[in-house]
């Protein structure tokens, strides 16, 4: 029987500015999501569509879980055959694709992972276990579009 995981969480807007939802220009897209015992996520839309800048929106969230997911699986990948990770910093990029009919759907998501590795007997494995990584990740795997993975693997020894 397969394990299952529920994830409950609230969200919350917090954009109504008097009057709810009167008009397209009379409310903010401001939410909170808040889970018990974590921080505080202060979410809008994306500014294109009159969202805050300084709070994260929907997509970039997704854009983030999808890069979180693959260097949490992995690192435990890694850690399982003995390869030393020492840093490791993503760049990811989303494309959303807007439809004429006012909706959208992301075309594909890239990471850029960059890791070091303490040393380089095993390079080519670390190399590879970015595929294995992106195979397990559950996130990659619940969407609808292409998720790609252009890692930079380095010695720690070799960069010196």
């Amino acid at each position: 029987m397969p394990k299952t995981h529920t994830y409950a969480l609230t969200v919350i807007w917090t954009g109504n500015t008097g009057t709810g939802t009167s008009g397209y220009q009379a409310f903010e897209r401001s939410h909170d999501v808040t889970i018990d015992g974590k921080p505080t996520i202060a979410g809008s839309a994306d500014p294109a569509f009159r969202g805050a800048t300084d709070r994260w929106n929907p997509e970039e969230l997704l854009v983030a879980a999808l890069s979180q997911c693959h260097m949490l699986w992995y690192l435990v990948l890694c850690a399982k055959e003995s390869i030393v990770v020492t840093e490791y910093v993503d760049h990811p990029t989303g494309t959303l694709v807007e439809t004429p009919d006012g909706g959208g759907h992301f075309d594909e998501v890239s990471l850029h992972p960059q890791v070091m590795i303490a040393t380089p007997e095993k390079m080519d494995r670390a190399i590879a276990l970015h595929e294995r990584a992106h195979d397990l990740c559950y996130v990659a795997n619940s969407v609808n579009f292409a998720v790609r993975t252009d890692p930079t693997v380095v010695s720690a020894v070799a960069a010196g």
